[in-house]
């Protein structure tokens, strides 16, 4: 039963096994497990009556449940992977590697990078089974125990949160979204060519649309976000189908002109060819997105290998054959000089009816992966507010619909102002750039945890050389273009990074609480019908 009565005698939200505690750095508050401690196997294996999936009993504690299979978990991994990259990436990399064929190495280059990154999280995700991805594993490779209290020890996940929610997840879910409204508003751009570009403003205002419903869809239900997820994962795929079938049906007919061409005009700069891996591994990108939900992934030590196993392989496949189908279809010229490759492609195969079916693909496709975007987004957030580096009531979760509204609105919020400036080129390559710093943090802190928990069970495990090897790529793809060709953008990403020190320090270490904050967390928690987790961490 839900009461409101709080520690002060407030009048608030709350489960009667609940305490709470007030904005960040409150000071007096009451807490209680980390959620980064070992728990019950059978719990971890979603065998509890709580974690089962269906609604809690008057007397279970509120929480998180495990509503997450392996059918959605490899619908989320290739849902999230597969949105708009494929649609928008392979000009970049075509352009920047300056041939077929260094571009299709690349491609498969960044296929097995990702496998590998994969793989190695899966030993971190079931190493240590909180979610929040990256957050989780920074804090127990780099601030375990008691090391977590000293002034250092929390830097890293901090920083890895502070540029997460306020720049990564928000522009990821921003490019995603001005892609599926780009696509869309271009069938409604009466009295124009299809290909050519509709308004600015109403690509933004569709966007907006798209961020607030896929919003509304997960703060509504854990269910219904997945069920989403699991169709327009088999739309999109579907659509590749139709791309490849389509593709080989040219190449058997002997077009293979485009291909042939090889590897003529290739780069030899590492800065370009850094840049390249940039563009593909966006498409790329999501792969580590099922480690952010593990809390609520049903049987997370067999379920989480086994859906990044399915996953990677299928995706890479997948984006292999449509780019040789592309290129069966355009010459390298015609791919550069489209700014709607996947349009281009259908058109020239089956005429205007061609082109509508690849928009509404790119749009199912795009909605999909923004759905998923959001779904795990939503995550790092509540973890992260669970552990004091955010305002406490972004870690609440909704009293009846058991879903983390506020860190899911927080999100949309932050993805609705990147949305204003609608440039994807360099919000890519701000993007891949932060990314990859982090990246090779998670497998700087695998290869800590080699060594501070030798004796931990590791239901899997990957040879050292694995997370080595994508430590180094990831040194290099960080460091390599700003030798090669520096940006301001790289130096923003650096800015925003250790500006985020300038909030630690008073409000995460010293535990400054902000004015009113307390007052605000009633109100929010009133409006949205929101209250606290069983799960708190350690003081």
């Amino acid at each position: 039963m839900i009461t409101f009565l709080s520690r002060t005698g407030k009048k608030r939200f709350y489960k009667s096994v609940n305490k709470g505690h007030e904005g960040v750095g409150g000071g007096a508050s009451v807490r209680g497990r980390g959620s980064g401690l070992p728990r019950a196997e059978s719990q971890a294996e979603g065998k509890s009556s709580g974690l089962e999936g269906g609604k809690p009993g008057a007397d279970d504690p509120i929480n998180l449940e495990r509503r997450v299979g392996l059918l959605s978990g490899v619908a989320l991994i290739v849902g999230t992977m597969i949105g708009s990259g494929i649609f928008v990436s392979p000009k970049g990399l075509l352009e920047r590697t300056g041939s077929v064929g260094l571009s299709l190495v690349v491609w498969a280059a960044c296929g097995g990078l990702s496998l590998l990154g994969a793989l190695s999280y899966a030993e971190l995700g079931t190493l240590v089974d909180a979610s929040g991805g990256e957050y989780a594993y920074f804090l127990q490779g780099f601030a375990p125990g008691e090391k977590r209290r000293l002034w250092w020890g929390p830097i890293p996940s901090f920083l890895f949160a502070w540029v997460s929610l306020f720049l990564l997840k928000p522009s990821s879910l921003a490019i995603i979204c001005l892609t599926c409204s780009e696509y869309f508003v271009r069938i409604f751009n009466a009295g124009s060519s299809i290909n050519c570009l509709p308004p600015d403003l109403a690509i933004k205002l569709f966007a907006a649309f798209v961020i607030i419903l896929i919003t509304f869809i997960n703060s509504y239900s854990v269910n219904l976000a997945t069920r989403v997820q699991n169709v327009f994962t088999a739309a999109k795929l579907v659509a590749i189908l139709i791309i490849v079938v389509g593709g080989m049906v040219k190449l058997g007919q002997g077009n293979t002109q485009y291909l042939a061409t090889g590897f003529q005009g290739s780069t030899k700069s590492f800065g370009d060819i850094a840049t390249a891996f940039y563009s593909g591994l966006w498409a790329y990108d999501g792969w580590n997105n099922l480690n952010y939900v593990t809390e609520e992934l049903k049987k997370p030590y067999t379920n989480l290998p086994r859906a990044i196993i399915i996953g990677l392989p299928l995706v890479t496949i997948c984006y292999l054959l449509v780019n040789i189908s592309y290129l069966a279809v355009m010459s390298q010229d015609e791919l550069l000089a489209s700014e709607t490759v996947a349009v281009f492609f259908g058109g020239q195969l089956f005429g205007r009816a061609g082109e509508i079916i690849m928009i509404f693909a790119v749009v199912m496709s795009t909605f999909g992966a923004a759905n998923g975007s959001s779904f795990t987004s939503g995550r790092l957030c509540f973890v992260a507010a669970r552990e004091g580096h955010m305002v406490d009531v972004l870690s609440y979760v909704h009293a009846k619909k058991l879903t983390p509204s506020p860190a899911l609105l927080f999100n949309a919020a932050i993805a609705l102002i990147m949305v204003i400036p609608s440039d994807i080129g360099s919000l890519i390559d701000f993007f891949s750039f932060t990314a990859w710093i982090f990246y090779g943090g998670a497998m700087a802190a695998l290869i800590i945890m080699r060594f501070t928990m030798k004796d931990a069970p590791r239901p899997y495990k990957v040879p050292i050389a694995i997370p080595v090897l994508v430590l180094i790529i990831s040194v290099y793809l960080v460091v390599g273009p700003i030798i090669d060709s520096p940006k301001i953008e790289y130096l923003y990403a650096s800015l925003f990074i250790i500006a985020g020190l300038f909030f630690y320090f008073p409000f995460v270490y010293m535990k400054k609480s902000i004015p009113g904050m307390g007052h605000m967390t009633t109100i929010l928690q009133l409006l949205l019908q929101v209250v606290p987790t069983d799960v708190m961490p350690d003081a």
